[in-house]
Protein backbone atom coordinates (compact mmCIF):
# COMPACT_ATOMS: atom_id res chain seq x y z
CA UNK A 1 0.00 0.00 0.00
CA UNK A 2 1.22 3.21 -0.81
CA UNK A 3 0.95 6.51 0.71
CA UNK A 4 0.33 10.44 -0.16
CA UNK A 5 -0.34 13.53 2.73
CA UNK A 6 -2.21 16.19 1.33
CA UNK A 7 -0.86 18.26 4.34
CA UNK A 8 -3.21 21.11 5.49
CA UNK A 9 -6.36 20.23 3.23
CA UNK A 10 -8.75 17.65 3.22
CA UNK A 11 -9.04 15.50 0.37
CA UNK A 12 -12.57 15.55 -1.34
CA UNK A 13 -12.45 13.71 -4.63
CA UNK A 14 -9.39 11.36 -6.16
CA UNK A 15 -9.51 10.53 -9.69
CA UNK A 16 -7.16 8.26 -11.85
CA UNK A 17 -5.74 9.84 -15.46
CA UNK A 18 -7.04 7.68 -17.93
CA UNK A 19 -4.12 8.23 -20.28
CA UNK A 20 -1.51 7.13 -17.87
CA UNK A 21 -1.65 4.13 -15.19
CA UNK A 22 0.87 6.20 -12.73
CA UNK A 23 -0.85 9.55 -12.55
CA UNK A 24 -3.47 10.64 -10.16
CA UNK A 25 -5.47 13.55 -8.98
CA UNK A 26 -6.67 15.16 -6.13
CA UNK A 27 -9.01 17.73 -5.09
CA UNK A 28 -8.91 18.93 -1.49
CA UNK A 29 -9.97 21.66 0.53
CA UNK A 30 -8.34 23.48 4.03
CA UNK A 31 -10.47 23.05 7.52
CA UNK A 32 -12.35 20.40 5.66
CA UNK A 33 -13.83 22.58 2.90
CA UNK A 34 -15.69 24.41 5.02
CA UNK A 35 -13.41 27.73 4.88
CA UNK A 36 -10.18 28.67 3.07
CA UNK A 37 -8.44 27.80 -0.15
CA UNK A 38 -8.22 24.65 -1.91
CA UNK A 39 -5.66 22.68 -3.61
CA UNK A 40 -5.68 20.48 -7.02
CA UNK A 41 -2.67 17.87 -6.43
CA UNK A 42 -1.19 15.98 -9.36
CA UNK A 43 0.51 12.86 -7.80
CA UNK A 44 2.82 10.36 -9.82
CA UNK A 45 3.08 6.81 -8.50
CA UNK A 46 7.01 5.91 -8.92
CA UNK A 47 9.57 3.67 -7.58
CA UNK A 48 10.33 5.39 -4.47
CA UNK A 49 6.29 5.50 -3.57
CA UNK A 50 3.70 8.52 -4.54
CA UNK A 51 5.38 11.46 -5.12
CA UNK A 52 3.10 15.38 -5.95
CA UNK A 53 4.42 16.05 -9.68
CA UNK A 54 2.56 19.66 -9.38
CA UNK A 55 -0.44 21.50 -8.09
CA UNK A 56 -2.24 24.29 -8.03
CA UNK A 57 -4.00 26.76 -5.44
CA UNK A 58 -7.76 27.86 -5.84
CA UNK A 59 -9.55 30.15 -3.97
CA UNK A 60 -12.51 28.22 -2.55
CA UNK A 61 -12.51 24.36 -1.85
CA UNK A 62 -12.29 21.76 -4.99
CA UNK A 63 -15.50 19.11 -3.87
CA UNK A 64 -14.74 17.07 -7.04
CA UNK A 65 -12.05 16.98 -10.58
CA UNK A 66 -12.69 14.54 -13.71
CA UNK A 67 -9.94 14.32 -16.59
CA UNK A 68 -10.39 15.12 -19.66
CA UNK A 69 -11.10 13.26 -22.24
CA UNK A 70 -9.43 14.90 -25.12
CA UNK A 71 -6.59 16.12 -23.55
CA UNK A 72 -3.86 13.85 -21.70
CA UNK A 73 -2.57 17.44 -19.26
CA UNK A 74 -6.08 18.60 -18.59
CA UNK A 75 -8.61 18.39 -16.06
CA UNK A 76 -11.84 20.00 -14.68
CA UNK A 77 -12.06 21.21 -10.85
CA UNK A 78 -15.85 21.60 -9.12
CA UNK A 79 -15.17 24.78 -6.86
CA UNK A 80 -17.07 25.45 -3.51
CA UNK A 81 -17.26 29.21 -4.51
CA UNK A 82 -19.62 27.76 -7.58
CA UNK A 83 -16.94 27.96 -10.07
CA UNK A 84 -15.91 25.24 -12.92
CA UNK A 85 -12.32 25.37 -13.79
CA UNK A 86 -10.13 23.74 -16.27
CA UNK A 87 -6.13 23.37 -15.33
CA UNK A 88 -3.34 22.28 -17.72
CA UNK A 89 -0.42 20.63 -15.91
CA UNK A 90 2.23 21.58 -18.16
CA UNK A 91 0.79 25.26 -18.47
CA UNK A 92 1.98 27.57 -15.34
CA UNK A 93 -0.09 28.01 -11.74
CA UNK A 94 -3.02 29.18 -13.20
CA UNK A 95 -6.50 27.42 -14.38
CA UNK A 96 -6.38 27.69 -18.45
CA UNK A 97 -10.33 28.40 -18.63
CA UNK A 98 -12.88 28.62 -16.39
CA UNK A 99 -17.08 28.86 -16.12
CA UNK A 100 -19.43 30.40 -13.88
CA UNK A 101 -22.96 30.11 -14.31
CA UNK A 102 -23.98 27.97 -11.07
CA UNK A 103 -25.89 29.60 -8.16
CA UNK A 104 -24.21 27.39 -5.36
CA UNK A 105 -21.23 25.17 -4.94
CA UNK A 106 -20.46 22.98 -7.79
CA UNK A 107 -20.32 19.01 -6.22
CA UNK A 108 -19.54 17.35 -8.89
CA UNK A 109 -18.12 17.34 -12.77
CA UNK A 110 -17.90 14.27 -15.24
CA UNK A 111 -16.45 14.37 -18.59
CA UNK A 112 -18.52 12.75 -21.57
CA UNK A 113 -16.66 9.16 -22.25
CA UNK A 114 -18.47 8.79 -25.46
CA UNK A 115 -18.44 12.46 -27.13
CA UNK A 116 -15.12 13.53 -25.72
CA UNK A 117 -16.13 17.07 -27.06
CA UNK A 118 -18.62 17.51 -23.60
CA UNK A 119 -18.42 17.79 -20.02
CA UNK A 120 -21.32 18.20 -17.07
CA UNK A 121 -21.13 19.65 -13.76
CA UNK A 122 -24.08 19.43 -10.87
CA UNK A 123 -24.98 22.28 -8.49
CA UNK A 124 -26.53 22.47 -5.10
CA UNK A 125 -28.71 24.93 -6.93
CA UNK A 126 -30.86 22.18 -8.17
CA UNK A 127 -29.48 22.08 -11.81
CA UNK A 128 -27.35 20.05 -14.30
CA UNK A 129 -25.46 21.97 -17.07
CA UNK A 130 -23.78 20.28 -20.19
CA UNK A 131 -20.86 22.36 -21.40
CA UNK A 132 -18.26 22.32 -24.36
CA UNK A 133 -15.00 23.56 -23.48
CA UNK A 134 -14.68 26.11 -26.53
CA UNK A 135 -17.54 28.29 -24.94
CA UNK A 136 -18.15 30.26 -21.97
CA UNK A 137 -21.61 29.64 -21.78
CA UNK A 138 -23.44 26.56 -21.07
CA UNK A 139 -25.08 24.44 -23.87
CA UNK A 140 -27.77 23.36 -21.49
CA UNK A 141 -29.28 23.61 -18.18
CA UNK A 142 -31.23 20.55 -16.67
CA UNK A 143 -33.41 21.86 -13.80
CA UNK A 144 -33.57 19.18 -11.07
CA UNK A 145 -35.56 21.71 -8.40
CA UNK A 146 -33.12 19.66 -5.47
CA UNK A 147 -29.19 20.01 -4.77
CA UNK A 148 -27.63 17.63 -6.84
CA UNK A 149 -24.95 15.67 -5.29
CA UNK A 150 -23.68 13.28 -8.14
CA UNK A 151 -24.09 13.50 -12.26
CA UNK A 152 -22.92 11.07 -15.06
CA UNK A 153 -22.81 11.14 -18.80
CA UNK A 154 -23.81 7.47 -19.84
CA UNK A 155 -20.49 5.82 -20.79
CA UNK A 156 -22.81 3.72 -23.08
CA UNK A 157 -24.40 6.44 -24.79
CA UNK A 158 -23.64 10.14 -25.43
CA UNK A 159 -26.77 12.00 -25.03
CA UNK A 160 -28.08 10.17 -21.56
CA UNK A 161 -27.28 12.03 -18.02
CA UNK A 162 -27.90 10.58 -14.77
CA UNK A 163 -28.07 12.74 -11.56
CA UNK A 164 -28.93 12.02 -7.90
CA UNK A 165 -30.16 14.39 -5.00
CA UNK A 166 -31.44 15.45 -1.70
CA UNK A 167 -35.02 13.98 -2.44
CA UNK A 168 -33.71 10.49 -2.89
CA UNK A 169 -34.28 9.99 -6.77
CA UNK A 170 -32.10 8.84 -9.20
CA UNK A 171 -33.29 10.64 -12.80
CA UNK A 172 -32.71 9.78 -16.34
CA UNK A 173 -32.50 12.81 -19.16
CA UNK A 174 -32.25 11.82 -22.65
CA UNK A 175 -30.79 14.87 -24.45
CA UNK A 176 -32.24 13.77 -28.19
CA UNK A 177 -35.40 14.16 -26.42
CA UNK A 178 -37.85 17.72 -27.52
CA UNK A 179 -37.58 19.46 -24.90
CA UNK A 180 -41.07 19.76 -22.94
CA UNK A 181 -42.25 19.87 -19.48
CA UNK A 182 -40.11 17.34 -18.65
CA UNK A 183 -36.61 19.00 -19.80
CA UNK A 184 -35.79 15.81 -20.88
CA UNK A 185 -36.04 13.95 -18.03
CA UNK A 186 -37.65 10.60 -19.02
CA UNK A 187 -36.85 8.28 -15.61
CA UNK A 188 -37.24 10.16 -11.64
CA UNK A 189 -36.50 6.45 -9.78
CA UNK A 190 -37.57 6.30 -5.99
CA UNK A 191 -34.18 5.19 -4.39
CA UNK A 192 -35.96 4.21 -1.51
CA UNK A 193 -38.91 2.22 -3.07
CA UNK A 194 -38.38 -1.40 -1.66
CA UNK A 195 -36.12 -3.50 -3.39
CA UNK A 196 -37.44 -5.85 -6.41
CA UNK A 197 -35.75 -9.55 -4.18
CA UNK A 198 -35.68 -9.91 -0.39
CA UNK A 199 -32.22 -9.05 1.26
CA UNK A 200 -31.05 -10.69 4.27
CA UNK A 201 -31.04 -7.80 6.94
CA UNK A 202 -32.98 -5.60 4.96
CA UNK A 203 -36.63 -5.00 5.44
CA UNK A 204 -39.23 -4.86 2.49
CA UNK A 205 -40.55 -1.99 3.34
CA UNK A 206 -39.43 1.58 2.17
CA UNK A 207 -37.06 3.04 4.32
CA UNK A 208 -38.26 6.51 3.78
CA UNK A 209 -36.51 9.34 1.61
CA UNK A 210 -32.87 9.72 2.33
CA UNK A 211 -30.16 11.95 0.77
CA UNK A 212 -28.51 10.32 -2.44
CA UNK A 213 -24.81 11.33 -2.45
CA UNK A 214 -23.11 9.49 -5.08
CA UNK A 215 -23.87 6.71 -8.38
CA UNK A 216 -22.11 5.35 -10.81
CA UNK A 217 -22.58 3.30 -14.37
CA UNK A 218 -21.92 -0.12 -14.41
CA UNK A 219 -19.45 -0.41 -17.66
CA UNK A 220 -20.34 -3.15 -19.06
CA UNK A 221 -24.08 -3.51 -18.41
CA UNK A 222 -25.77 -0.69 -20.22
CA UNK A 223 -28.65 -0.22 -18.36
CA UNK A 224 -27.49 -1.00 -14.33
CA UNK A 225 -26.49 2.24 -12.36
CA UNK A 226 -25.79 1.88 -8.51
CA UNK A 227 -26.28 4.98 -6.20
CA UNK A 228 -25.29 5.16 -2.76
CA UNK A 229 -26.15 8.17 0.61
CA UNK A 230 -26.73 8.90 3.94
CA UNK A 231 -28.65 5.88 4.98
CA UNK A 232 -25.11 4.10 4.33
CA UNK A 233 -27.22 1.45 1.77
CA UNK A 234 -25.78 0.70 -1.71
CA UNK A 235 -28.39 0.06 -4.30
CA UNK A 236 -28.36 -1.10 -7.88
CA UNK A 237 -31.36 -0.77 -10.58
CA UNK A 238 -31.59 -1.33 -13.75
CA UNK A 239 -33.21 1.12 -16.30
CA UNK A 240 -35.60 -1.55 -18.24
CA UNK A 241 -37.69 -2.34 -14.51
CA UNK A 242 -37.79 1.12 -13.12
CA UNK A 243 -39.69 0.63 -10.09
CA UNK A 244 -37.33 -0.05 -7.59
CA UNK A 245 -33.64 -0.96 -6.96
CA UNK A 246 -32.44 -4.71 -8.15
CA UNK A 247 -30.38 -5.17 -5.32
CA UNK A 248 -29.99 -3.57 -1.91
CA UNK A 249 -26.42 -3.64 -0.26
CA UNK A 250 -26.38 -2.96 3.55
CA UNK A 251 -23.45 -2.92 5.57
CA UNK A 252 -21.87 0.57 6.05
CA UNK A 253 -22.38 1.86 9.24
CA UNK A 254 -23.13 5.99 8.09
CA UNK A 255 -23.20 7.66 4.82
CA UNK A 256 -21.95 6.30 1.55
CA UNK A 257 -19.46 8.84 0.00
CA UNK A 258 -18.54 7.57 -3.46
CA UNK A 259 -19.13 4.63 -5.24
CA UNK A 260 -17.49 3.05 -8.42
CA UNK A 261 -17.94 0.41 -10.66
CA UNK A 262 -15.13 -1.95 -11.60
CA UNK A 263 -13.61 -0.93 -14.71
CA UNK A 264 -13.04 -4.83 -15.01
CA UNK A 265 -15.43 -7.06 -13.41
CA UNK A 266 -19.02 -6.54 -14.04
CA UNK A 267 -20.26 -7.56 -10.50
CA UNK A 268 -17.81 -5.82 -8.30
CA UNK A 269 -17.86 -2.17 -6.89
CA UNK A 270 -15.93 -0.06 -4.58
CA UNK A 271 -17.27 2.37 -1.68
CA UNK A 272 -16.04 4.83 0.52
CA UNK A 273 -18.11 5.86 3.50
CA UNK A 274 -18.21 7.99 6.81
CA UNK A 275 -17.67 5.15 8.78
CA UNK A 276 -13.91 5.40 7.70
CA UNK A 277 -14.18 2.17 5.86
CA UNK A 278 -13.51 1.28 2.05
CA UNK A 279 -15.40 -2.01 0.91
CA UNK A 280 -15.39 -3.86 -2.08
CA UNK A 281 -18.87 -5.77 -3.20
CA UNK A 282 -20.44 -7.96 -5.82
CA UNK A 283 -23.86 -7.70 -6.85
CA UNK A 284 -23.97 -11.68 -6.95
CA UNK A 285 -24.60 -11.51 -10.98
CA UNK A 286 -21.88 -13.22 -12.08
CA UNK A 287 -22.77 -16.68 -11.88
CA UNK A 288 -18.80 -17.84 -13.56
CA UNK A 289 -17.15 -15.78 -10.35
CA UNK A 290 -19.44 -17.77 -7.73
CA UNK A 291 -22.58 -15.43 -7.83
CA UNK A 292 -25.73 -16.90 -8.02
CA UNK A 293 -27.43 -15.48 -10.21
CA UNK A 294 -30.21 -14.22 -8.74
CA UNK A 295 -29.10 -10.29 -7.96
CA UNK A 296 -28.19 -11.14 -4.09
CA UNK A 297 -24.87 -9.55 -3.46
CA UNK A 298 -22.40 -9.45 -0.54
CA UNK A 299 -19.28 -7.65 0.44
CA UNK A 300 -16.17 -8.66 -0.33
CA UNK A 301 -13.79 -7.26 1.91
CA UNK A 302 -12.92 -4.08 3.15
CA UNK A 303 -10.34 -1.92 3.61
CA UNK A 304 -10.11 0.32 7.22
CA UNK A 305 -6.93 2.03 7.01
CA UNK A 306 -8.38 5.55 7.10
CA UNK A 307 -9.06 7.25 10.35
CA UNK A 308 -11.11 10.34 9.22
CA UNK A 309 -13.90 10.37 6.48
CA UNK A 310 -13.71 8.33 3.48
CA UNK A 311 -14.49 10.43 0.65
CA UNK A 312 -13.36 9.07 -2.85
CA UNK A 313 -12.42 6.22 -4.39
CA UNK A 314 -11.57 5.03 -7.94
CA UNK A 315 -10.45 2.60 -10.16
CA UNK A 316 -6.88 2.45 -12.03
CA UNK A 317 -8.17 1.30 -15.53
CA UNK A 318 -4.78 -0.03 -16.45
CA UNK A 319 -2.46 -3.13 -15.72
CA UNK A 320 -3.96 -5.60 -13.04
CA UNK A 321 -7.73 -5.50 -12.23
CA UNK A 322 -7.51 -4.90 -8.75
CA UNK A 323 -5.83 -1.75 -8.14
CA UNK A 324 -7.35 1.59 -6.67
CA UNK A 325 -6.89 4.74 -4.76
CA UNK A 326 -8.73 6.64 -2.38
CA UNK A 327 -9.00 9.65 -0.24
CA UNK A 328 -9.80 10.65 3.07
CA UNK A 329 -10.08 13.72 5.67
CA UNK A 330 -7.04 12.18 7.63
CA UNK A 331 -5.06 14.10 4.86
CA UNK A 332 -4.20 10.57 2.99
CA UNK A 333 -4.32 9.36 -0.38
CA UNK A 334 -4.16 5.66 -0.19
CA UNK A 335 -3.23 3.44 -3.13
CA UNK A 336 -3.38 -0.43 -2.83
CA UNK A 337 -4.87 -3.95 -4.30
CA UNK A 338 -8.37 -4.44 -3.79
CA UNK A 339 -7.45 -8.04 -3.92
CA UNK A 340 -5.63 -7.99 -0.79
CA UNK A 341 -8.46 -7.46 1.39
CA UNK A 342 -11.02 -9.48 -0.12
CA UNK A 343 -11.93 -12.20 1.73
CA UNK A 344 -12.05 -16.14 0.09
CA UNK A 345 -15.08 -17.33 1.76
Amino acid sequence: MLEFRTAGFNPYSVKYSPFFDSRLAVGAGANFGLVGNGRLFILNLTANGIVCEKFFETQDCLFDLTWSEQHENQLLTAGGDGSIKLFDIGVGEFPVAGWQEHGREVFSVHWNLVNKGTFLSSSWDGTVKIWTPEKKESLMTLPVHSCVYSAQFSPHHPEIVTCVSRDSHLRVYDLRTKPSAQNHMTLAIPIHAPPKISTPGFGQTSVGPTECLTHDWNKYRDSVVATAGVDGVIRTFDMRMPSGPVNVLPGHEYAVRKISWSPHLSDVLLSASYDMTCRVWTDGSNVDQGGNGSGLGREMGRMDRHTEFAMGVDWCLFGAEGWCSTCAWDERVLVWDVREFMRTN
